[in-house]
């Protein structure tokens, strides 16, 4: 049995729709239950068109899960931006002329993994769109779609309640459901993905592989967890779990724990609004603690810091290169430069002359290392290298570009 989604629908455009809320609305999707987001750009004009590409990527930032994006798809150059945005697949429109047209030009220049296709009419479907794109989105009747090829389906449904939603899921052509009936800060996500699973139908939700059974509590039938921020790796917290505890944080997909003092469960971000939102749970070789990999939203510690792990003991020092720390942290002090100008800094003075001088000084860069990379001494290019990825995050706080951003892309290649 195929297991089946659900998408939330998120236009884009209108005067009505969108704007800074959006971006807090993705966040609550991805972080309750949503297994992707499809937003529709009903822009129309090129200035809010403009004004819709940013909300995506500000969208694409906010959400951990696929965001799929169509609408006011003119020409190639439009299903760039919306993949440069951070989009998992750009959605063309079969029921216009012109998506038809370029789909074979930016299936072959993007690949097909990227593209998606929305179809409302059995005249419109095409032998190609299986070699074009990787899903498919049908606008068309909920109890049947004429589509025989191989690509899932998602069923673009006006379905309004909980059982109707269930209906639609339980036809065997549909991989899951993309409607604005839970496109709400108030959608409960995982309340209606149990509802389907007690009807029969596999839903994308969290499975231990370990049942508690498995597991090796102490004599008070509980098992400590420590919490890491699945970003980072930092640790931020210990806690312990009841079988009750472990049970629910599956279900609800938020961390829950046994509060020994209290003698009661919680869960974590209840009062506070500081939830742990589940990536990961892994047992160690004992069977007798669980690691969580967490999605933090704000403080893990009830001081308000970040991590309960914030006073040190003992320690000595070292040098830390972590990779991605030493990038970000890198990145941070250039971003305050920009924000906070320090006299006679190099950084203000590439700030200052604009993103001419900026993209100069990274071509004059990249050619150094070129020529470095021809030397044999490696020294030279760990030198040029370094000198290089510094100006290049001048560019990126220049032009708004995280390493967030980039590390995204490159997991999603």
């Amino acid at each position: 049995m195929k297991t089946k989604y659900l998408i939330p629908v998120m236009p884009l455009g209108k005067k009505e729709s969108g704007g800074p809320d959006c971006v807090k609305l993705a966040g609550f999707y991805s972080d309750n239950g949503a297994d992707g987001i499809l937003v529709l750009d009903l822009s129309e004009t090129e200035e809010e068109h403009e004004a819709s590409i940013g909300l995506m990527k500000e969208i694409c930032r906010a959400a951990e899960i696929p965001v799929y994006a169509g609408g006011h798809i003119r020409r190639m150059e439009d299903v760039k931006k919306i993949l440069y945005a951070g989009c998992r697949k750009a959605v063309l429109n079969f029921g216009r002329e012109s998506n038809v047209e370029i789909a074979q030009e930016v299936s072959e220049r993007f690949g097909k993994e990227k593209i998606a296709f929305s179809l409302s009419d059995e005249s419109q479907f095409s032998h190609s769109l299986d070699e074009w794109g990787s899903l498919l989105f049908w606008s068309g009747s909920d109890s049947q779609c004429p589509y025989k090829g191989e690509l899932p389906v998602i069923s673009i449904s006006p379905a309004a309640t909980d059982e109707a939603v269930i209906n639609v899921l339980s036809y065997k052509w549909v991989t899951g459901i993309a409607s604005a009936y839970f496109s709400t800060e108030v959608a409960d996500f995982m309340g209606l993905k149990k509802k389907a699973s007690e009807r029969g139908l596999r839903m994308n939700v969290l499975r231990s592989s370990f049942l508690w059974e498995d597991l090796r509590p102490g004599r008070d039938g509980l098992i400590p967890v420590v919490v890491q921020d699945y970003r980072t790796a930092e640790v931020l917290m210990m806690a312990y779990m009841d079988e009750e505890a472990f049970d629910m944080t599956l279900e609800t997909g938020k961390m829950t724990y046994w509060s020994r003092s209290r003698e009661e469960l919680w869960t974590k971000g209840m009062t506070s609004g500081h939830f742990q939102y589940v990536k990961s749970l892994s047992i160690d070789c004992d069977n007798d603690t669980i690691l969580a990999k967490v999605s933090q939203v704000g403080a893990a510690c009830h001081t308000g810091n970040r991590t309960c792990f914030y006073r040190d003991m003992v320690k000595k020092d070292y040098d830390n290169t972590n990779p991605l720390k030493v990038f970000e942290h890198v990145y941070d002090v250039i971003l305050d430069r920009k924000l906070h100008p320090k006299e006679g800094s190099y950084t203000n003075y590439l700030f200052d002359k604009g993103i001419d001088k900026i993209l100069k000084k990274v071509g004059e860069e990249a050619t150094e290392l070129v020529i470095a990379a021809k030397n044999p001494d490696p020294e030279e290019i760990r030198y040029e290298l370094s000198d290089f990825l510094y100006h290049a995050m001048v560019l990126m706080v220049e032009r708004g570009v995280t390493w967030e951003d980039i590390t995204r892309e490159l997991a999603d290649r």
